[in-house]
């Protein structure tokens, strides 16, 4: 589920921003404004032109990432482990799931308070939820990947501060936005990957396969 959100939400906005018939810059432009409907001058603070094509594609694309990663939070129950933190994270993530939801039914231009509401729980709780996640149980398999959890974590913040407060060191607020924004869906592609990786079945010691797919044990390790 982790692996399918991530990679249709990127996929979708590759191919929606493709279709625009104007510029559109990943470092100078929101997420959002491929999801808006409407075509014309956007956004007073930072005044674009808008116009997406392929918004309801984009819009569809939010509603199913957030699906997605509720769906793959409620089914990796056993890599948070057990604690306080670990279970805020977990609520944290399916508000922030809802979050995706709510910025895909509501496009910016349509009811850009109720959409930004959206934002500020994707890249706010959400990244809470990310530092939380951070210190799950070093038992857990989450919790073995803490560094990699909190860097992201880190991350994360930094850029979701300097975007709601409108600090551009350079990269461009699109930038900053995507960071804050793409963070979590950098971390649940890892962990589905270590999840994957953990699970494999490992062959017993000594032992081989015949053509019949049957494991017997070698004769030198008998």
């Amino acid at each position: 589920m982790w692996i399918v959100a991530t990679v249709q939400f990127l996929v979708v906005q590759l191919v929606v921003h493709s279709a625009w018939q104007t510029p559109y810059s990943w470092a100078g432009y929101n997420i959002s404004d491929l999801g808006n409907v409407q075509c014309g001058t956007w956004d007073v603070s930072r005044p674009r032109y808008v116009c997406s094509p392929l918004h309801a594609a984009m819009n569809t694309s939010f509603v199913v990432h957030g699906v997605l990663l509720l769906v793959g939070m409620l089914l990796t129950g056993a890599g948070w482990g057990r604690g306080r933190l670990s279970a805020t994270a977990r609520i944290l993530f399916a508000v922030t799931a809802g979050g995706w939801v709510l910025v895909g039914l509501v496009p910016a231009d349509v009811n850009e308070d109720l959409h930004v509401l959206g934002a500020f729980v994707i890249m706010g709780l959400g990244n809470i939820g990310l530092v939380c996640a951070g210190f799950a149980p070093r038992a857990s398999l989450f919790g073995r990947l803490r560094a990699v959890t909190l860097s992201m974590a880190a991350a994360a913040v930094a850029a979701a501060w300097m975007f709601f407060g409108q600090y551009d060191p350079g990269t461009g607020l699109g930038t900053l936005e995507r960071i804050a924004a793409f963070a979590l869906d950098a971390w649940v592609l890892f962990m589905a990957l270590a999840i994957f990786g953990r699970t494999r079945p490992v062959r017993p010691p000594g032992s081989v396969v015949t053509t019949s797919g049957r494991r017997r044990r070698s004769t030198a390790s008998r």
